[in-house]
């Protein structure tokens, strides 16, 4: 029948078939295989065996539905997002088509995460022998991940998958020998937790002036778990710290707050030092003589040095009574509080409030500079009580309110137990360093 026909006509038909012979051997997009695998690369575009245990995990969402076993015979392949994918060309490096991408998000709203991706993550796909899709799963996060199961002809059941959280309790100590933030670095506390530190003691101690080599602290606090693997700190549930010769303790309550052993309030109306602690000039000295001047003048307050742009805080509560750039001040700020204390911050670089400005305790009022009589970028701090000059660092403080009734009682018995087993974990660090 092919003889029979015209030359022309025979010519076309074996050009057409030549060039879909062509078309037939160029591969497709590869899917690039390498989540869960022994190796650190996989062959683009190979198929494996994944084993994928048996979820157990509680359920975020849908936690009625109910899912088909999980099949152990499917082929698993690990596509990982690349810059400008979409998320049907992810489908398409697994060779799964349109219809099916479609029919998994409208699986319901979980599914709706896929269309969220980010370059590096991965989607895994679980193909049966024929190549159809059973199965996808996609990790959201360290705790949550989502799981896609076929329930029939081209339909598809989605849920979130949330990891249970083992919560261990762990006691860590240290001696301090030069600063504190290495000191506490190599104890094993992280960055984050130094900073939770100090502002848990922050009423108490300043950190940029305060603490000496030979001062001693403990920490209890959570470490998040799930399936076995660390996951993240948790919070700080108890504290000790030994400034000096003098101990302060801290218990985290119910409430997210922390109290002292006796359920006292650890809160105050100030904070001992308005900047993040950091190394200081000089200390307060009402007859220090003057670095520029080269005479005795009161250095009524405190002298941190840092960085230009160090954000500054306010130290309490109050009400801006004088923001502006003057003489030997520079930029300054003047904030009125209760009790007929005024704080003053001087030689910002930048000033963030205004006169009449309402601030809090901890806002950002302005950044630290050199600007006015100086010899170096710091902030010079004065706390003033009645029109006198106070230290900052020692002036006695408004107490916090106290828990009271049943909660102080509950709470008083617990901080004893943790401060007990704070107080035992220092002194084998305290032995084991001499």
């Amino acid at each position: 029948m092919f003889s029979s026909l015209p030359t022309k006509h025979r010519l076309v038909i074996v050009g057409l078939a030549s060039l879909l012979s062509v078309l037939l051997l160029i591969p497709s997009d590869p899917a690039e295989a390498s989540k869960d695998s022994e190796k650190s690369s996989l062959e683009i575009g190979k198929r494996y065996s994944l084993a994928v245990p048996v979820v157990t995990d509680s359920l975020v969402q849908n936690a009625d539905s109910t899912l088909p076993q999980e099949d152990n015979s499917l082929e698993w392949v690990s596509v990982e997002v690349k810059k400008g994918d979409v998320l049907g060309a992810v489908f398409r490096k697994a060779k799964i088509d349109a219809v099916t991408m479609q029919a998994i998000l409208d699986s319901g709203k979980d599914a709706k995460t896929l269309t969220r991706l980010f370059p590096g993550e991965q989607l895994e796909f679980g193909l049966a022998a024929d190549g159809s899709l059973q199965e996808l799963r996609y990790t959201i996060s360290n705790l949550k991940t989502l799981r896609v199961q076929r329930t029939g002809d081209n339909t598809f059941e989605s849920r979130q998958l949330q990891k249970e959280i083992e919560v261990r309790t762990e006691v860590v100590a240290g001696v301090i020998s030069g600063s504190f933030w290495n000191s506490a670095i190599r104890a094993g506390l992280s960055e984050a937790q130094i900073l939770d530190l100090a502002n848990v003691f922050g009423y108490d101690i300043d950190f940029a002036l305060d603490i000496h080599s030979g001062d001693t602290f403990s920490v209890m606090f959570e470490r998040n778990y799930a399936e076995g693997q660390y996951i993240g700190n948790g919070a700080i549930i108890a504290a000790q710290f030994q400034n000096q010769g003098q101990v302060y303790q801290a218990v985290r309550h119910t409430d997210g707050n922390f109290y002292k052993p006796d359920g006292g309030g650890m809160r105050q109306a100030f904070l001992r030092a308005p900047v993040s602690f950091q190394y200081v000039s000089s200390n307060f000295n009402p007859r220090r003589l003057h670095p520029v001047l080269g005479k005795i003048r009161a250095h009524n307050g405190v002298d941190y040095v840092a960085p230009v742009g160090t954000p500054i805080m306010a130290a309490g509560d109050g009400k801006v009574i004088d923001s502006a750039k003057k003489g030997a001040n520079g930029n300054y700020v003047f904030i009125q509080h209760a009790n007929n204390i005024v704080t003053k911050y001087l030689h910002l670089s930048k000033r963030e409030v205004k006169r009449g400005d309402k601030v809090k305790q901890g806002d950002i009022i302005g950044r630290l500079g050199a600007t006015g009589r100086v010899t170096g970028a710091h902030l010079h701090y004065e706390f003033v009580v009645g029109g006198v000059h106070r230290n900052p660092r020692t002036v006695k403080l408004p107490q916090a309110h106290p828990l009271e009734g049943v909660a102080k009682v509950k709470f008083a018995s617990n901080a004893k137990q943790l401060i007990a087993q704070l107080k035992s974990h220092e002194r084998v660090v305290l032995a084991s360093n001499q």
